[in-house]
């Protein structure tokens, strides 16, 4: 069976179709203590026109798998296809149809950011004065007009890492890989290259994003996998994921005695868990695959119909550092073992 029968079957017929698939994808190093499997076998499906997140502690194994999809280091074993074509067979095609904002910028510190901007877009055959269109276009976007004639070896890290996106973006990728593209950038930037990326994504681009940021996954990924150790641990979207771990959790300030207002909500079945906090508060823990929303007009009605009379209510969820934890064990800056 080959890679695009399992992952057709896996996303069904009824959702878009997979730009990035692979099967049992590994990349093996070799050291003085013998092998490193940096990836140990992954299966994945980036579908077209999505923001897929590519998640996982330092030395996790994400870096690398982006390496091998972008064509940067070979697979030791594995099939993949990206924008459909064989990486092993055909790589120079998957390269003309790709883009790569890498964690290093590429730029040549003696030239001005519009030349290298002009020459990534010849490199990709664009025609002179299109590629000198292209280039303005994007030192508008990014907002590097200030420094656009400048040599580069003069830009603060924020404006290297704009140009880094803009020579990923020159040719208009079908697929673009971006390795932490926000490290380094004000709040302000950050805010509008995210403004770009989803407007990449409406317009039918494909986006391979990995990030340190888990603010900047959960506002911009459709779906997200979390590697460690080599090894793919969670996929879904931000929100299953969240699910997957555990329920929401509504904390209840009630008037009189908290423990008639604990057993009453303790005892139904969408509550897992009922604790009184050191503050007096009911904490109920709902079951996984529930919405706290849902749940909070049911409580509303326990109470009334007990006699309890409710001073406050918050809600709260579990968040992608909650994931993180239970996945792999360390939160997501923490440095691999």
């Amino acid at each position: 069976m080959s890679v695009t029968e399992v992952n057709t079957d896996r996303v069904g017929a009824a959702r878009a179709e997979p730009v990035i698939e692979t099967r049992a994808l590994r990349r093996v190093f070799s050291s003085g203590q013998g092998e490193v499997e940096a990836v140990a076998g992954i299966d994945l499906c980036v579908r077209r026109g999505e923001i897929f997140g590519f998640l996982g502690p330092n030395g996790a194994g994400k870096t690398t798998t982006l390496r091998v999809l972008s064509t940067l280091l070979p697979a030791s074993s594995g099939e993949a296809v990206v924008a459909g074509h064989d990486l092993r067979h055909d790589p120079g095609r998957v390269r003309e149809r790709i883009g790569l904002v890498g964690q290093r910028s590429g730029a040549d510190p003696a030239v001005s950011g519009r030349s290298e901007l002009v020459l990534q877009g010849r490199l990709y055959r664009l025609r002179a004065a299109e590629a000198r269109r292209r280039a303005a276009e994007l030192i508008q976007v990014l907002d590097l007009a200030a420094v656009a004639d400048r040599p580069t070896k003069t830009y603060s890290g924020g404006q290297r890492r704009r140009l880094d996106v803009g020579l990923g973006l020159m040719h208009r990728p079908e697929v673009l890989f971006l390795d932490e593209p926000t490290t380094g950038l004000d709040p302000q930037m950050r805010a509008r290259l995210w403004d770009e990326i989803r407007r990449l994504r409406a317009e039918g681009m494909t986006i391979f994003l990995t990030t340190h940021y888990l603010e900047e996954a959960d506002a911009l990924c459709d779906r997200l996998a979390i590697i460690d150790q080599g090894r793919i641990v969670a996929e879904g979207t931000a929100d299953e994921l969240k699910r997957e771990i555990g329920g929401d959790v509504l904390v209840i300030g009630v008037a009189g005695d908290v423990s008639v207002a604990r057993e009453v909500l303790a005892r139904q079945p969408v509550v897992s868990d009922a604790t009184v906090d050191e503050q007096g508060r009911i904490r109920l823990s709902v079951v996984p695959g529930e919405r706290g929303e849902i749940v909070l007009p049911r409580v509303l009605q326990l109470l009334a119909g007990a006699g309890v009379d409710l001073q406050t209510i918050s809600m709260s969820r579990p968040s992608l550092d909650d994931v993180f934890l239970r996945k792999t064990g360390r939160s997501l800056r923490e440095p691999a073992a």
